[in-house]
Formats: structure tokens, C-alpha cells, sequence
């Protein structure tokens, strides 16, 4: 039989171990995994050469800005960064765009917007806020859902201008709306009171110093609002997921949560697992401002251990720059002043691969749940998406764990070129990336992948992750 591709001398997990194997690609999708090729015949080959072939990596947050604030990022940029960093589906969120993603028509004005761009394939957050809720407007819910969005988004915090925050009782009456559609409700969890309150003590103050910032934004901002939904989650059955999720105590909250029977989920970042607001937030100042911001080199192990327990679920990256010269860096700009937010989708998988898998911290198994699998369940895009499995799409991110490199923000493809990693030392460099058995980046070549090629991914089905507590 004759296959569309053939990835040669993949060595795919199996576990925590791995096998050496060529994969079969017929139709886009995974059609088999053979150990000789004898008269097996392809119109493509690719070679793996050797090195860990991971299902498709996910990155299940980001906001490319598309269409309307493209001047900070877009479609072809962000995922041009995805390819690079060896991830083949992302899931866009629906705030940063103009007009905001709440409701059918806004949700395709944006795939039209955005469907000749993509590098890799996305998939799509719902919208839903205050304002809906003050305007009796919830049907959206049910409507977007239906439409193949995998959950909704709100926050507690002001986010732009066209996606107002919830107040509590607001919040509590989306929770009970998404709860109907099976769906997780991602909340950014910062207390807005705290936040607000602090924010301008701290400037009365006068404090200018970049940690200052996350001092005024503190743990106990995150933790109460944690706690909130939690309890909003047991009262109405709503799937609650805590997004960027940047503290210990909030590990520990869920993982309690997860105890009692409550289908509470997290994700964290990178950057709240490898860097400390004391040093970096005075290094890197308005260029590692993010919200929630970064914490303490106490809070990154105990993250990691969460990611070790169960308690923190998947990796994903709150992917959201900013022009430099206008919103970062402009004159007489000041670190209360400047925007949050940092790119990340790049450097996503090697950060992980680097400082997680490659210095012990976690397994083989738990790199593939939570960079590919776990995301892939929870947003319901599992089997096509997370997983090495025959009738799979044939996503692959092909890691070379040997290969030592150093981050270069110039050299990154978001259109804004900071990353408060720049200068970081990795061993673990992504070396091919596939999707849907297209090569769409070559560390040799760079991208190959056409925009346009990525495609909308609907929800497809409704599925839950395991709670799994390890002790």
C-alpha cells in the first residue's frame, strides 16, 4: 500500500519509555506504526532522525489579536510562533479582538478574519461577560456552544475595554448558564478589590520599582478569588478551570478541590515556573509585566510539584504582547502604565521540555499529558488532537533532547520581538514541526507551513480529565 507520508525513525513515548517506529500517514491522519519499511511506499518522507516524536503539542491560551489589535499581533505571526516552538493546534481566546467573540456572528466574523493566516490548526474559546448578563443576553452561551466552541472565558479584572469583567454575582450567573452546556468556564482569577485597591496605594507611594507591580498584585488576590469559584463551582456544577494560574496556595486549592469530587481543573505558564518577581520583575521591568503577575522562587516549585501531583492539569502560555514602542516602552511610560502581557507560544514546549523533563522534574508520560494529552480531553478535542493514536490527526512535535541553545528575542517570530526568557540557556530544542502530516517548520529550513493550511477545529465532543491526586 501506498501512504501519503511516511515520519521514519520516530521515537514516540510509550509510557515512560519510548520505541524506535515509523509512522504511517494516509489522509492526513496516523494510519499505522510499522517497524520495517520493505516495500512500504510514500510520496513524502520524513526523518525524525532519532529524536522523541511527541503527539502535537497545544497551546490552550492565547490571544493573537486577531482581527483588530493587530499592530501587537496576528494570526500569521502567532502561529508562525506555534510552528517553531512545536506546537501544531492553539486555541485562540475571544477578548483580544474587535468586535470581542460573544456570539455566533462576532465568532465567524473572526475565522473569516483570521482563515488564510494560520500556519498551525486553532480552535476557539466562547465569550461571555458582566455586560451580557446586565443586558439579559446569556442565550450566547448555549448558542456558541453549539457552534463548537470549547469553553468560555471571563474576568474578574478588567481585560480591554470591548470584554468587561464580571462582578460576583454576575460571575455566579454564568456559572450556572455554562454549567447547562457541560462546558469549563476559564476564569482569571485576581481579586479586582484587592488589585485595585493596592494597585493605588502603591502609586500614592510612589513605589516605581518593577516589583512593585506583583507585590500590589498579590498571592491573596489570587487565592481568594480561587476559593470563590470553587464555591461557585460546588454550588452550581459548573466545570470551573482556573487559566495562568500563578501560585502554590492555588495548587493546593484545587488539588483539595479535586478531593471533594469537584470537576476544578488549572493550567499554569512557563513563566510562573521558572522565573521570581524579585529578580526578574527588576531585570526585565514593564517586559515581564503580565497579570496575574510572576511570583517567587517558591511558588515555581511548588507548581512544579503540582504539575507532579495532579493538581496543576496542563501547560499553556497566556500568550498576549504588546507593541513596544506605544503600549511597553513609550515615553514617560511607567510600570503601572505599560500593558500586561508577554508572548509565549514559542517557547513553550523546549522551556518544558528543558527545565521539566530534561532536569528530572517531571516524567516522560506527564510531559506528553501535559504539554498534548490533558489539554486535548479537557477542551473535548481528544482523540482527533493530544494523542499517537491510529485514525488521529497526524500532528508531531519532533524534540532534539540533546540540543543546547540560547532564547534570542530578535530572532522570535512574534511581531513584537521581547520575551522576558531572552538569554535563557535550554537543552531541548524543537526540530520539526507536523500537522496533519504536513511539515510546517524545519529547524534547518525554518517554516515551510503555508498560512492558510491551519484549519478551525470544532469541539468535538464534551469530555472531562480524570481527577488524579498522586501522594
Amino acid at each position: 500500500m501506498r501512504y501519503d507520508v511516511i515520519v521514519k525513525n520516530a521515537r514516540i513515548p510509550k509510557g515512560d519509555d519510548t520505541v524506535l517506529t515509523n509512522i504511517l500517514v494516509k489522509d492526513e491522519k496516523i494510519a499505522g506504526f510499522i517497524d520495517n519499511l520493505e516495500g512500504i511506499e510514500a510520496d513524502t518522507i520524513i526523518d525524525a532522525e532519532g529524536h522523541l516524536t511527541l503527539p502535537g503539542c497545544i497551546d490552550s491560551h492565547t490571544h493573537y489579536m486577531d482581527p483588530g489589535f493587530t499592530h501587537r499581533e496576528n494570526f500569521l505571526t502567532g502561529t508562525s510562533g506555534a510552528a517553531v516552538g512545536g506546537v501544531t493546534t492553539i486555541i485562540d481566546m475571544p477578548c483580544c479582538s474587535v468586535p470581542s467573540v460573544r456570539g455566533v456572528a462576532e465568532l465567524h466574523n473572526k475565522i473569516n478574519a483570521i482563515k488564510d493566516k494560520a500556519i498551525v490548526d486553532y480552535a476557539m474559546w466562547g465569550g461571555v461577560t458582566g455586560e451580557d448578563v446586565r443586558n439579559k443576553k446569556l442565550n450566547i452561551v448555549e448558542e456558541q456552544a453549539a457552534e463548537g466552541v470549547v469553553a468560555f472565558k471571563i474576568y474578574m479584572t478588567p481585560s480591554v475595554p470591548t470584554y468587561p469583567r464580571v462582578t460576583d454575582p454576575e460571575m455566579l450567573e454564568i456559572f450556572r448558564a455554562v454549567a447547562k452546556t457541560g462546558l469549563p468556564v476559564g476564569v482569571h482569577a485576581e481579586n479586582f478589590a484587592i488589585c485595585d485597591y493596592m494597585v493605588k496605594k502603591f502609586q500614592e507611594e510612589g513605589r516605581m520599582d518593577g516589583p512593585a507591580w506583583a507585590e500590589a498584585r498579590m498571592e491573596l488576590a489570587e487565592k481568594v478569588a480561587i476559593q470563590l469559584c470553587i464555591s461557585y463551582a460546588e454550588e452550581t456544577g459548573a466545570r470551573f478551570h482556573v487559566v495562568h494560574m500563578s501560585t502554590g496556595i492555588g495548587a493546593k486549592l484545587v488539588k483539595e478541590a479535586k478531593m471533594k469530587g469537584l470537576d476544578v481543573t488549572s493550567e499554569t505558564c512557563p513563566h510562573y515556573l521558572t522565573l521570581n518577581y524579585q529578580e526578574h520583575m527588576t531585570k526585565f521591568k514593564q517586559f515581564v509585566k503580565i497579570a496575574p503577575p510572576i511570583r517567587t522562587k517558591k511558588d515555581n516549585e511548588e507548581l512544579w510539584q503540582g504539575l507532579q501531583d495532579g493538581s496543576v492539569d496542563f501547560i499553556a502560555t497566556d500568550h498576549a504582547p504588546y507593541e513596544i514602542p506605544t503600549e511597553k516602552d513609550a515615553p514617560g511610560m511607567t510600570i503601572w502604565t505599560a500593558f500586561p502581557g508577554i508572548p509565549g507560544t514559542e517557547t513553550m514546549v523546549p522551556i518544558i521540555v528543558s527545565e521539566g523533563y530534561n532536569k528530572g522534574r517531571i516524567s516522560l508520560s506527564r510531559l506528553v499529558e501535559i504539554l498534548s494529552t490533558n489539554a486535548a480531553k479537557h477542551y473535548g478535542l481528544y482523540p482527533k488532537k493530544g494523542t499517537l493514536m491510529i485514525g488521529s490527526d497526524a500532528d508531531f512535535t519532533i524534540i532534539d533532547l540533546n540540543k543546547e541553545w540560547v532564547i534570542e528575542k530578535e530572532k522570535m517570530q512574534c511581531l513584537n520581538k521581547y520575551t522576558p526568557f531572552d538569554g535563557m540557556k535550554l537543552k531541548g530544542k524543537v526540530v520539526k514541526t507536523i500537522v496533519r502530516g504536513t511539515l510546517v517548520y524545519d529547524d534547518e529550513k525554518g517554516i515551510v507551513g503555508k498560512p492558510g493550511y491551519g484549519q478551525w477545529i470544532k469541539r468535538q465532543s464534551i469530555q472531562k480529565l480524570d481527577r488524579v491526586i498522586k501522594f
